[in-house]
């Protein structure tokens, strides 16, 4: 039988292709995405709505056997600019995501999530995947949601925009003429192609993947400045058109997104405190005070 596959967020980078990637595999596609998609496939299905809109959700999600989410505001410098929109999109869109997939008994429930959630660096947007992959584990643990996390790492290919780093460099370079990037002199990257990455998220709702978390990046890491001087080369441009801007407060993991711990909390016990039983004592005096004046 053939599935339904909701794909919100459709209409943008990952989710464009994934969404293709579906419809190839034979699997019956909706898009639900604020901006209508300019990559619809005749196949599909496009349907305009927000994350933030319950009923719209519902409508699109009624009947779905799969739900990818693919909504958020990703670009971790803009999220250190909006935290309120990057809690409202990435968090609560999300959890009314999650709410009709539950609502509408959603088989499969796959989250976009980032690398950057074992990480130290990726501020706002960071905290926002964290807490967002904590309640994608917690509506498994208590509505038997089946989830698969999708944690995505160094993304480059064709229908990327500003908002990705390797589209921007290409974009400056074609431009000036000049290789420039801002970062960490010593930043590795394991690049992956959209292509590979989307056939991986298809990949993933395999029942072997069910209440997993995947890492999706390339096959081996990479200095950044060498893939520099690689599209430099590509460009036919020398190497001091290579201009790497030493940024160490970027926000962005250098070698390695895994060094995540949280902080330890200090136990602290007053010195003078309300021993247990008075304070029983307290809350049933309370009550009973409420109950006497409810009654008068």
């Amino acid at each position: 039988m053939i599935k339904k596959v909701v794909v919100i967020g459709g209409s943008g980078f990952i989710g464009s292709h994934v969404a293709d990637s579906l419809s190839d595999k034979g699997y019956k596609v909706i898009i639900y995405d604020k901006i209508f998609s300019k990559y619809l496939q005749k196949e599909q299905i496009m349907i305009l709505g927000d994350v933030l809109d319950i009923e719209k959700l519902s409508k699109a999600i009624i009947g779905a056997d799969v739900v990818y989410n693919f909504a958020a505001l990703a670009d971790l410098n803009q999220a250190v600019k909006q935290p309120i929109k990057t809690v409202n999109i990435n968090i609560l869109g999300n959890l009314n995501v999650m709410e009709m997939c539950h609502k509408h008994g959603v088989e499969r429930f796959v989250y976009a999530s980032s690398v950057y959630v074992n990480s130290s660096e990726g501020g706002f947007y960071r905290c926002s995947k964290q807490a967002s992959e904590a309640y994608v584990e917690e509506y498994q643990k208590v509505y038997g949601l089946d989830y698969t996390i999708l944690r995505y790492g160094s993304l480059y290919g064709p229908r990327a925009d500003e908002t990705n780093g390797i589209y921007r460099v290409v974009k400056s370079a074609l431009e000036d003429g000049i290789v420039k990037y801002a970062g960490d002199i010593n930043a590795m990257r394991e690049y992956i192609h959209v292509d590979d990455a989307a056939k991986a998220s298809v990949d993933a709702i395999n029942s072997k993947f069910k209440n997993e978390s995947l890492v999706l990046t390339g096959q081996e890491p990479m200095k950044v400045l060498d893939m520099l001087k690689m599209l430099a080369e590509i460009l036919g441009l020398s190497e001091d058109k290579v201009e790497f801007v030493n940024d160490k407060d970027a926000g962005h993991y250098v070698r390695t997104p895994y060094s995540y711990q949280p902080k330890l909390g200090r136990k602290y016990i007053p010195p003078v405190h309300v021993d247990l039983g008075q304070g029983l004592l307290n809350v049933v005096n309370e009550l009973n005070m409420e109950v006497i004046n409810n009654d008068n």
